[in-house]
């Protein structure tokens, strides 16, 4: 037997059971094998500028040989139309759901894949591919079903000094923005620093703009362009405490020229939160900071037309909608 004949029996001798939990969004589904059994939680709509994360726990024998090394080659991935449009690793949680088998072990991993507000509508599904057991590769198939999201629109009217700031092609800003996608963009496994509910970073509920804002902006010399907004802008006076929404590592504050004074925190392999146009920087670069830690001062720095704060989180470096984190993202004390 070839090895694409063993891969399709594989495939074919899963067995998938799907039972609704909690909300119709999160779903929890079983893939059973005679060497394995797999038990998932995640949530099965595809919203653009949702992520949809996936915890799952693998449950085998302990006289299996290699049945520990799955963790070093699971893998999740978006399908978009049968096309893989993004991949990411998974990693072990912070806190694993208990388990009681004492004739199994087990390995309880995470991962997400961001689902990029660009997108629109199609078939979606998540593919998880892990390889252990004389490194016989498994892959399940995870349905989502797609769910639209109705953007807003705005028309942004910049004078010459914020005009210049939005078009300014220098080499410096260019390093800035290469500087930052490189640091959006990186996964690294080891770094998970919290799998809690986010906070708000500032107390006002005063939005003045949203998360996925389709902008148009007016320059002063009669030009314009069209955009996406990131993140979610905050009406606060300059001066306004600004608080990490979770527990992470510091791993950007500097002055970058379109965000003024600006932090990047990471809290999990591929998830960052940034905070932008501040008048006061209270943490540096390296810094462990804790869930509600002061670690700034908001201001009107960068290309700004008012005193606010502009938060935005990115995973596996795209813009997510901050809100979604709110909620119990991690799927922690919640059972399989």
């Amino acid at each position: 037997m070839n090895a694409m004949q063993k891969n399709i029996l594989i495939i074919t001798a899963l067995i998938l059971f799907f039972t609704a939990n909690l909300c119709a969004e999160q779903q929890t589904a079983k893939y059973i094998e005679e060497d394995c059994e797999v038990n998932i939680i995640f949530n099965d709509a595809f919203t653009p500028g949702n992520p949809n994360f996936v915890r799952m726990r693998i449950e085998t024998p302990k006289n299996i040989k290699g049945s520990q090394e799955f963790n070093k080659s699971a893998v999740l991935r978006l399908i978009l139309n049968d096309k893989s449009v993004e991949k990411c690793s998974f990693y072990k949680p912070l806190k694993s759901i208990p388990y009681k088998n004492k004739k199994y072990q087990a390995t309880e991993l995470m991962a997400a894949t961001a689902g990029s507000p660009w997108y629109g509508k199609g078939n979606y599904s998540l593919k998880i591919t892990f390889t252990f057991a004389e490194n016989q590769e498994r892959e399940i198939i995870l349905p989502l079903t797609y769910t639209p999201r109705k953007w807003n629109e705005e028309i942004l009217y910049l004078d010459e000094v914020n005009t210049a700031i939005k078009t300014d092609n220098s080499k410096q800003r260019q390093q800035q923005i290469e500087k930052l996608n490189e640091i959006l963009y990186t996964q690294n496994t080891e770094d998970v620093f919290s799998c809690e509910k986010y906070i708000c970073p500032t107390t006002s509920s005063r939005y003045t703009a949203w998360f996925g804002d389709r902008r148009t902006y007016k320059y002063s010399n009669g030009k314009s362009s069209t955009s996406l907004h990131y993140g979610n802008d905050y009406g606060i006076p300059e001066g306004s405490i600004v608080r990490a929404c979770a527990k992470g590592k510091v791993v950007l504050a500097e002055w970058r020229n379109s965000t003024g004074w600006s932090i990047v925190i990471e809290h999990l392999p591929g998830l960052y939160s940034l905070y932008y146009h501040l008048s006061e920087m209270k943490v540096k670069e390296g810094d462990m900071v804790n869930q509600n830690q002061e670690i700034a001062l908001s201001g009107k720095t960068g290309l700004a037309t008012g005193p606010h704060l502009h938060w935005e989180m990115r995973l596996n470096g795209n813009a997510v909608m901050p809100e979604f984190f709110f909620e119990n993202y991690s799927f922690e004390d919640i059972e399989y």
